[in-house]
């Protein structure tokens, strides 16, 4: 029989100690924190075969992280054209069926992202490629509607709020993307209508959000306009829109984080102004800190992190319209930033509220702190 010496013993114990998530058991969970403000707390989550190392309802470990803290999920891809639509024909909702499943039986409510993501580039390929035939606009209103009466008739009483549409309005210049789909309508605002109004008829009970990633950062000015243009355009136009979804991606790009806040923030408060003015609800959809220009040393990344990050929260939980707070998922383990926006030193975002050993960092404490300070939401 093999003997551990002392040393070997005591680096087994220690890397069981780590094997599974730190939960901070002794702590409220985040999501009650919210509860007992009249608000929730969740995540995005994937799918992923049993055993994955994944970000997935199928992660034992990141199942208890997502258990643990969280009251609503959203799912990551498996709701989006590119993964339910193999073609114009067939649907294949196997895996969100999955994730909804596993959400419901232990008591979490979901999201729906995304009825429409307007943007070319995460179209699957038949339709950027669709013969939209004589009578393109005829066919075009065909095609979005069955899609989104398809879904909503399956899940509008399971799914609590849809992001119908998002990422219409091009950043570099304010208005709506041109895409196969957006041409053969021959007119972005009745396409993005239609899409509402289906919404709103086949998932009657469901709130309907328009998500976009329109930030605080310099260089968003465009961006911002465009999507209030858009907003006060439902308006007028009487399209049944609830809320705005803030995506809410935003990042360390360099400077002392508080004083990048309070230079951003005037801005920032008179757009989320305008936006509640008109009657809007607000949500973070997908909350994340980029932490590509800061120190490789993880310290100092997590602080500086978490104070950007308080700055942002503690302007955008002043306002009684919001209600639910997404992160981009719990670990940085499984952060989608890693591959979408690598550092430089190749060492890993540390972009949410949990290590890549789930452990819980400072931007968890942050968020724990921001929902026990914030006012209660009216019923």
């Amino acid at each position: 029989m093999t003997r551990l010496t002392r040393r070997e013993m005591l680096a087994a114990t220690a890397a069981c100690a780590v094997a599974g998530p730190v939960l901070a058991a002794d702590k409220p969970s985040l999501d009650a924190l919210a509860k007992a403000k009249g608000m929730r707390f969740g995540s995005c989550v994937a799918w992923s075969a049993p055993g994955a190392d994944a970000g997935s309802f199928a992660n034992p470990d990141y199942a208890a992280l997502l258990e643990r803290e969280c009251g609503i999920l959203v799912p990551e891809n498996e709701f989006k054209w590119q993964r339910l639509r193999p073609d114009p024909v067939k649907f294949d909702v196997t895996r969100f069926a999955d994730m909804l499943d596993y959400a419901e039986a232990r008591g979490l409510a979901m999201r729906g992202h995304t009825l429409l993501w307007h943007k070319a580039q995460y179209f699957p390929k038949w339709l950027t490629a669709y013969d939209f035939g004589a009578k393109p606009r005829a066919r075009a209103e065909a095609l979005l509607t069955d899609h989104i009466r398809t879904l909503c008739r399956l899940y509008g009483d399971r799914i609590v709020s849809f992001d119908v549409v998002n990422e219409t309005i091009d950043e570099k210049t304010g208005l709506q993307r041109e895409t196969s789909l957006s041409r053969a309508f021959g007119d972005a605002d009745a396409m993005v209508d239609l899409a509402f109004h289906a919404a709103r008829e086949h998932a009657p009970g469901a709130e309907l959000v328009y998500n976009d990633y329109m930030s605080w950062e310099p260089g968003n000015e465009k961006h911002r306009a465009g999507v209030l243009k858009l907003l006060e355009g439902f308006r007028k136009r009487g399209v049944p829109v609830d809320a705005l979804g803030v995506q809410s991606h935003i990042g360390v790009y360099g400077g002392e984080p508080r004083q990048t806040a309070a230079r951003q923030e005037g801005e920032w408060r008179d757009f989320l102004d305008q936006v509640v003015a008109m009657g809007y609800k607000l949500l973070i959809t997908e909350f994340d800190v980029n932490d590509r220009d800061l120190p490789t040393d993880p310290a100092a990344r997590d602080t500086a992190v978490a104070t950007y990050a308080d700055a942002y929260l503690a302007i955008m939980f002043a306002y009684p319209q919001l209600r639910d707070v997404l992160v981009w998922g719990m670990c940085d383990k499984y952060g989608w930033l890693n591959g979408f926006s690598p550092r430089a030193d190749g060492s890993r975002k540390r972009a949410t509220p949990y290590d890549d050993r789930f452990r819980p960092k400072p931007l968890r404490d942050v968020l724990a702190r921001r929902f026990a300070a914030a006012t209660a939401r009216p019923a």
